[in-house]
């Protein structure tokens, strides 16, 4: 599958997004550009801003002083082919076209794409979906797939149906929050306890999560995770060693050694992530040879509950006194960068990371071909 005007590929990166996670996404997206061979591949960068204008040909380091600096109204684009874009949903276009004065209708031909936007407006299959009417081949999960993993109370549901633990947990809308507050707390209080979690059901790099101890801080984190979704999630406190898989793959799955993350805070919040460089990653985890194979599994399974594509994290707690597996989310679209535990584990595996990068546009072309068949049988 090669482009019309040559032989590389045409590689889309999307990054950015309307996210909270805008600035993970930047870096993410600079680190696989940099991996994607230039022998082999064509790379076209596509940056959406946070007020989801989509940009073609602006880097992530000019998408991230953009965002920083977005009321002087001014980025700077890479190349003639370049501008203020759209994507074209029109199957027989594959591609961009430029929305810029004298540029008007001008395309951008692509051959896939590669979606690096982490959380809402990207990984929650609302990207995937325009990308399926445009008929790309797009890296990664599609569109149910990236729902349910984004939704974290279904997925939650899926993973119990295949006989994967979960932590006991509530679910409650922002409107009952609002309006019967006292009633959520008693429930929780009643059924979950303190010390528990508070998330906003959609969104990951724990934006929005807290830990609450008290009645107080409850409602703190109630109204946290209230501003960034309409359903809020509680989940018990589990005393467990924090443990992540990286899966990669179509139909026939396979899962990297797992690692385990040692939290510099009290537990692995945004701040430990991308801010405080203080947590330790232990790379393979130190675990038993049978309980490696139990973990792998077990996120093996979990990637096919949601029917994922292309590559997941999965991430588990192995609780301290029992050694129960207890899985806590998954992340169809896993932090990139050169140092996040998704490629760090594939590459104590025995994958590097432009293999990595490699391997997961082959598997782009290959789930689309594989649904083009589904398709010429009813056309």
């Amino acid at each position: 599958m090669k482009a019309e005007t040559g032989n590389k590929l045409r590689v889309g990166v999307i990054f950015g997004g309307r996210s909270g996670e805008h600035e993970v996404s930047l870096v993410s997206a600079n680190s696989i550009m940099k991996a994607l061979n230039p022998d082999k591949y064509e790379v076209i960068p596509v940056g959406i801003t946070r007020q989801g204008s989509w940009m073609v040909g602006v880097k992530p380091d000019a998408m991230l002083e953009y965002s920083k600096n977005r009321t002087a109204g001014h980025i700077a684009f890479a190349g003639t082919n370049s501008g203020k874009a759209s994507l074209n949903c029109d199957p027989a276009n594959k591609g961009l076209m430029l929305l810029d004065q004298h540029k008007t209708g001008e395309q951008v031909k692509l051959d896939v794409l590669f979606p690096i936007i982490h959380g809402t407006y990207g990984e929650d299959g609302t990207l995937q979906g325009m990308l399926e009417l445009a008929d790309l081949p797009y890296v990664g999960c599609g569109v149910l797939a990236s729902a349910v993993g984004m939704d974290k109370t279904f997925s939650k549901r899926l993973f119990h149906e295949a006989g994967i633990e979960v932590a006991p947990y509530r679910e409650f809308l922002r409107s009952t929050w609002r309006t019967s507050p006292d009633t959520v707390i008693t429930e929780i209080e009643k059924t979950l306890g303190y010390p528990c979690f508070v998330k906003p059901v959609n969104s990951g790099s724990s934006v929005g999560i807290s830990k609450a101890k008290t009645r107080e801080s409850l409602r703190e984190a109630m109204d946290l995770a209230a501003r960034y979704d309409r359903k809020i999630l509680v989940e018990s406190h589990i005393d467990g060693r924090e443990i992540e898989v990286s899966v990669l793959g179509n139909d026939h799955p396979i899962a990297s050694l797992p690692g385990e993350i040692v939290p510099c805070n009290e537990f692995y919040d945004y701040t430990a992530k991308y801010v405080d460089d203080r947590s330790e990653l232990k790379i393979p985890a130190d675990l038993p040879a049978e309980m490696i194979e139990e973990i792998r599994a077990a996120a093996i399974r979990a990637y096919k509950a949601l029917d994922c594509a292309g590559m997941a994290r999965v991430d588990f707690f192995l609780e301290r006194k029992t050694n129960r597996i207890i899985i806590n989310e998954i992340n169809t679209i896993p932090g990139f960068t050169s140092i996040s535990m998704y490629p760090k584990l594939w590459e104590a595996t025995g994958i590097s990371y432009p293999e990595l990068v490699d391997r997961l546009v082959e598997l782009a072309i290959e789930r689309y071909r594989d649904k083009q068949e589904s398709l010429s049988a009813v056309s």
